[in-house]
């Protein structure tokens, strides 16, 4: 499992998420992970409970825990529900909630936004980490410490203009000039091998790419970009639903709420038990790698907020303001209907 990968996904979903994209259901996704098991009824009780799909954003990672925490520990169950993780189809992650295909997902405020501008009917329910943790990272020799360090350096991308409008952001605060940095297009390489073949720097998690840095001894400078601009400590992830579900079944999308929010207090709270469920869950994964992601990345799913999955509209609007500005959305929206607070449990 790649990051870098999910950053490039991330990316591209603000470019492609389109109405006709959203029009008609994909293929079945493609591998299904963490499913409840056969039993369809709660205990004691003999009522049968409801199947309901997650789809996640990518590859099983830290950023999901919660919700496989909320299956191995009966929270679901409990809650009624019968949940199954699965992964995204071809046409991603998005496509399945807003077209009905599944009820739940994991995704993006940036992709949601976008998506809102093309009246795609996709509703944050919950950020699943409150603070940006994704920046630029360079190996230490490179010298990169500021931003104006990226003049005359090689960044590593997917050629996206969230990119550059982001590191356009975050150079001007510094004097700097975007146009002096050389990008070139990562292709298949992880960040560890493109840092060793042709560029300096490129954008991660630092949950996952920093952490296995550490792990290697490979020491990295990490500039985050949430500290270089209040409008980019956007919500990434976020959980998400469609317009149509909150309408038709609002009780469902609270229930999956209260024991998805289970499940993320449990990773606050026991993040070593935690990150055994998810490798358990997700053999192939990389032990030492989970454990040590989730140690660091714990505590930030709820953070300064006074509960865990808390939105903040002014969040929403330094966001999408931004993105305007940049021209990287057709229109403004009402940052109120792309998001609530309502599913939460109190």
């Amino acid at each position: 499992m790649k990051w870098r990968k999910t950053m490039g996904m991330l990316l591209m979903c603000v470019l492609l998420v389109t109405v006709a994209a959203c029009g008609g259901k994909e293929a079945a996704p493609t591998e299904q992970q963490g499913a409840t098991g056969s039993d369809q009824t709660n205990q004691g009780s003999g009522t049968a409970r409801k199947d309901v799909k997650v789809v996640l954003d990518w590859t099983p990672n830290t950023n999901h825990t919660g919700l496989y925490a909320a299956v191995d520990q009966g929270f679901y169950k409990a809650a009624g529900l019968n949940v199954e993780i699965v992964q995204p189809g071809a046409g991603g992650a998005d496509t399945m909630v807003a077209s009905g295909e599944v009820p739940f997902g994991v995704s993006y405020q940036e992709s949601v936004t976008q998506a809102r501008t093309q009246d795609v009917p996709l509703v944050s329910i919950a950020a699943v980490i409150q603070h940006n943790t994704s920046g630029f990272a360079a190996p230490v020799d490179r010298k990169i410490k500021s931003p104006k360090d990226f003049e005359g350096k090689t960044y590593g991308g997917w050629g996206s203009p969230v990119e550059e409008a982001v590191m356009q952001s975050i150079m001007e605060g510094e004097g700097a000039d975007v146009s002096k940095v050389k990008k070139i297009n990562m292709g298949d390489a992880d960040f560890f091998t493109a840092v060793k073949r042709d560029i300096d720097f490129a954008w991660i998690f630092y949950a996952w790419t920093g952490i296995e840095a550490e792990l290697r001894g490979e020491p990295i400078d990490m500039l985050y970009v949430k500290d270089y601009a209040k409008a980019l400590d956007y919500y990434t992830p976020v959980l998400v639903t469609n317009e149509q579900t909150i309408q038709k079944d609002p009780e469902l999308v609270r229930a999956f709420l209260k024991a998805t929010s289970e499940g993320y207090q449990y990773a606050i709270d026991h993040p070593e038990e935690a990150a055994n469920i998810l490798i358990k869950a997700v053999p192939d994964l990389d032990k030492e790698l989970v454990l040590a992601s989730q140690k660091w990345l714990s505590p930030k799913y709820k953070d300064d907020a006074p509960r865990w999955g808390e939105q903040k509209e002014e969040v929403w609007k330094n966001y999408t303001d931004w993105m305007f500005s940049k021209k990287l959305l057709d229109k403004e929206i009402d940052v109120t209907k792309a998001y609530t607070n309502e599913f939460l449990p109190q």
